[in-house]
């Protein structure tokens, strides 16, 4: 029985769908390739950094690997107790004399019969390193962001100015910034307060500018049709559809700077972090524990506290799913 062809317009149309498939085909192979070549890459750095660490470790790297967790091991207190004793200043049945033991030396007495345990007191130094920080560097943030926003400032020159400074402020970790303070202010919070307080407000910056550029331009371009400026165009335009991601972007940034001025407080900064550090090195082991449930109870707190003071200032509704489509 003899082939009957269609009507030339399927053919064209059978056709077609098979260069498309065709095409398809081709663009799977390739990205299977690639895909392949990535995961060979990675796997070729992967080994020469493993190799790169075994080398530096004096070639002890693999060998030492199945003893990797022997220091947490080998370090645990005398007793679960020590720990609670650690935390609030408690005298030991084990005190012989020693540092380790002798946890009430370092009371902070606020009056003769009442005093702070020095780990929370630490912890409250540490605290408002975070806080005092997040101020100054959001309020740095703020009035930078609007400046390099594409949207409200027509000068290239200056956003491009503005935007590097940004950078600059940014590009060093926090604790880069501390150790050269500390060389001309020596260690301590005030060090600590500037290298966090930097950082914010590069990093506050950023994110502050993104989110003036992506507001509505109805409302300015209503103020400008009115003779309004731009300070007024700015507060009365731009400033109450983007004040809330602020908040919710300087809440954020203060438990980041929580964990800023723990790390900055091992190197000198003062705080939690730098009795932290001396409790560790000493083989303190009771001291230790207590001062990392704490800074994980702070932080769990920390989170829990913006969490409740972002639906408090931007709406629960904003957090329920499903509403927004609603």
């Amino acid at each position: 029985m003899a082939h009957v062809a269609g009507p030339p317009q399927f053919n064209g149309l059978q056709d077609s769908s098979r260069t498309i498939l065709d095409h398809y085909q081709s663009q799977v192979r390739t990205r299977r390739i690639y895909t392949v070549a990535s995961i060979v890459v990675f796997l070729i750095v992967l080994a020469a950094s493993l190799d790169f660490a075994n080398n530096a470790n004096s070639g002890k790297f693999f060998e030492r690997l199945p003893y990797f967790f022997d220091f947490i091991k080998s370090f645990v207190p005398n007793s679960p107790l020590e720990i609670f004793r650690a935390m609030f200043d408690l005298p030991s049945p084990y005190a012989d004399g020693s540092i380790k033991f002798d946890y009430t030396s370092d009371r902070v007495w606020i009056t003769d019969s009442f005093y702070i345990p020095n780990f929370f007191y630490q912890l409250a130094i540490t605290l408002n390193i975070a806080i005092v920080s997040t101020i100054l560097g959001s309020t740095g943030a703020f009035l930078l962001c609007f400046f390099a926003s594409s949207n409200l400032v027509g000068s290239r020159a200056v956003r491009w100015g503005v935007r590097r400074i940004m950078e600059i402020l940014r590009a060093f970790p926090e604790i880069v910034i501390a150790g050269l303070l500390a060389a001309i202010l020596s260690i301590g919070p005030i060090a600590a307060i500037i290298a966090v307080s930097v950082h914010t407000i590069g990093a506050l910056g950023k994110l502050f500018f993104e989110v003036v550029e992506n507001a509505d331009m109805k409302p300015d371009e209503g103020l400008r049709a009115s003779g309004a400026n731009w300070l007024e165009r700015v507060r009365f335009a731009i400033l109450p559809q983007v004040l809330p991601n602020f908040v919710s972007y300087t809440l954020l940034r203060t438990e980041i700077n929580v964990r800023a001025s723990t790390i900055i407080g091992a190197v000198g900064g003062g705080g939690i972090g730098e009795v932290f550090s001396l409790s560790i090195g000493r083989d303190h082991a009771a001291k230790t524990y207590a001062i990392i449930i704490l800074l994980l109870i702070t932080v769990i707190c920390v989170d829990q506290f913006s969490a409740w003071l972002r639906r408090r200032l931007i709406g629960k509704q904003s957090f329920e799913f499903g509403r927004g489509a609603a």
